[in-house]
């Protein structure tokens, strides 16, 4: 039943925001004429009405109107009625904090499992994975769990980006800490490039756009994943 696109960025270098998957966008949402939207990450603290204004623009180019899930008294029924539902990037540690807060993780779990269309761009779709752990955010606030939606077998670290060794950039790479996630967890991670995202259809998560993406599991050498890959069975060895 699962209907979701789980994207690496909101936006690629050069483009408009959300422009790159309108196409997709027209697809996952073209039974619903509003989406719900979920703004707590807040990306630079921006407030909850300001960052659904933002999204409102960039839907009204598909038809779509948006609501905040903060302009309902009750935020599981908003969830439980929503004819489709994003999730925006920004801080994950504050976007996992307030799912935990207003007690919708588990429900926005249970709908994304029973078909309710779903968008998740960097935050929004680190919370698509088993665990938060993989994120690059600062722990801005400390959720009470790093648990999260469990749609995916896998975490993911979005924006993920190789190593230069031009750069003179001398902190730790994103495959770096991945291995160190690695050294105390098994959940294989997911490095999902600008551009990216994935297409999970009723059972199967498929990656799509023009790159590949850099698959981590404890021990093993990355391995580079092909655009078009089901990975619907990664992490169920």
């Amino acid at each position: 039943m699962k209907n979701l696109i789980i994207a690496s960025s909101s936006s690629i270098h050069g483009g408009q925001f959300l422009d790159y998957l309108l196409p997709e966008l027209k697809l996952l949402f073209k039974n619903c004429q509003t989406v719900l939207f979920i703004p707590y990450a807040r990306p630079g603290g921006i407030s909850h009405s300001d960052y659904t204004a933002f999204i409102g623009l960039a839907f009204a180019k598909i038809n779509k109107k948006v609501i905040g899930i903060h302009e309902f008294q009750n935020p599981i029924d908003a969830i439980k009625k929503a004819e489709g539902i994003f999730t925006g990037g920004g801080n994950t540690f504050l976007l996992v904090n307030e799912l935990y807060r207003n007690k919708v993780m588990t429900i926005l779990s249970e709908t994304l499992k029973n078909g309710t269309p779903y968008l998740g761009t960097s935050a929004g779709s680190n919370i698509t994975g088993l665990s938060m752990q993989t994120t690059n955010d600062m722990p801005i606030v400390y959720p009470p769990s790093f648990q999260t939606l469990g749609i995916i077998p896998f975490n993911l670290n979005p924006h993920y980006l190789d190593l230069d060794t031009q750069a003179k950039f001398m902190g730790e790479s994103r495959e770096t800490r991945i291995k160190e996630y690695h050294q105390f967890n098994s959940v294989p991670v997911l490095g999902l490039r600008e551009g990216s995202w994935l297409e999970v259809k009723y059972s199967k998560v498929y990656l799509k756009g023009g790159l590949t993406a850099r698959l981590f599991k404890p021990n093993q050498i990355p391995e580079e994943i092909e655009s078009g890959f089901d990975l619907s069975t990664l992490g169920r060895d």
